[in-house]
């Protein structure tokens, strides 16, 4: 993930502070990894363009993809009851994956406290954009060739925020159909080992294994255990060697239309295999596609719940936070079964 002009949000508590056909699944993934070259991603950004689908005003982008139809779909998933969190806990502490800690400061307590002052108050900030913090990628979060999505330029963020696609756009929420992908169940492993790609014979697999498939405006979850095996080992430079989807991937995320992409890293396998493009995923999801991308999700409670109940699919709740100007936004998605 990249930063971009170091976007930051202070929180207070309660109120606001401080070589494939174009749109083909690839199914000889062997001869698809060996034709992915940055020539590859290149044609795949105008092939798998979403540029004008939903015209020129646009400000959503792939998320108009979840219809009143769509959400009343999601809507009747909900068999039990059960609600999970999609979001890790705040990562207050420093370490190789993430340099910008979560910052928790209390400015007022309860020692001390006095009859005319009877409250706790303090104040969150964080540099949420990165590999530690569960957030949203606004579809203005990234640039290629001085261009977002639809063709906007670049100095349409400034230090002031982004006057289009901003993060305040989805003020309505997301209210979809989710999809866990648990690749590491389907392997045999309890977690992805670090740099191992996902192709889209995966994707493929899981759909044949969970019973389901994947259709026009879910929000689909990659599983990799990665926090699970940070649990286990410690820390890693995540950001140079992490397991995620190859870039042969992203023609199946335009087939099926999906609406926003998430998993527990950034998506992108590092290295990414494909030289010159070091986050193609990330490049082809947000700026070709217009589609936003959770990153950092904590997906263990989600897969544990959903392998007790065999089902791979939930409706899917998650509010951003109201900024405008922001290129994304940290926030907890929730799962409910």
């Amino acid at each position: 993930m990249r930063l971009v002009n170091n976007c930051f949000i202070g929180l207070a508590a309660g109120i606001i502070l401080v070589g494939l056909p174009a749109c083909e699944p690839a199914t000889d993934s062997a001869a698809a990894r060996e034709t992915v070259t940055n020539d590859t991603v290149e044609q795949w950004m105008t092939d798998l363009s979403n540029w004008g689908r939903w015209g020129e005003n646009d400000e959503l982008g792939a998320v108009n993809l979840i219809t009143p139809e769509k959400r009343m779909q999601a809507a009747s998933l909900v068999k039990k009851g059960i609600s999970v969190s999609l979001a890790h806990n705040a990562v207050k502490e420093k370490a190789v994956d993430n340099p910008s800690p979560f910052e928790h400061e209390m400015t007022a307590t309860g020692v001390g406290s006095t009859p005319d002052f009877p409250f706790c108050v303090d104040r969150f900030s964080v540099l949420y954009h990165g590999f530690a913090h569960t957030h949203l990628d606004a579809i203005c979060h990234m640039f290629h060739k001085g261009k977002m999505f639809n063709g906007h330029s670049q100095d349409e963020v400034t230090e002031e925020g982004a006057s289009k696609y901003s993060i305040h756009h989805m003020k309505d929420g997301i209210f979809t159909r989710g999809i866990l992908m648990d690749i590491p169940r389907l392997k045999g492993v309890p977690y992805l080992e670090p740099g191992t790609p996902i192709y889209p014979e995966d994707l493929d697999a899981w759909e044949k294994k969970a019973g389901l498939k994947v259709s026009s405006g879910d929000v689909v979850f990659i599983y990799t255990g990665r926090w699970k095996l940070r649990a286990e080992k410690g820390p890693w430079m995540i950001s140079e060697k992490s397991a995620g989807l190859h870039a042969s991937c992203a023609p199946w995320l335009k087939q099926r239309d999906v609406a926003i992409l998430g998993s527990d890293a950034a998506s992108d396998v590092a290295p990414s295999g494909v030289e010159g493009a070091a986050q193609p995923i990330h490049q082809l999801v947000l700026i070709a596609m217009g589609m936003p991308i959770f990153d950092n999700c904590d997906l263990e409670a989600v897969s544990e719940e959903a392998a007790r109940q065999n089902r791979w699919e939930f409706l899917l709740t998650a509010a951003p936070i109201r900024v405008v100007g922001g290129t994304g936004s940290p926030l907890n998605p929730i799962a409910t079964f």
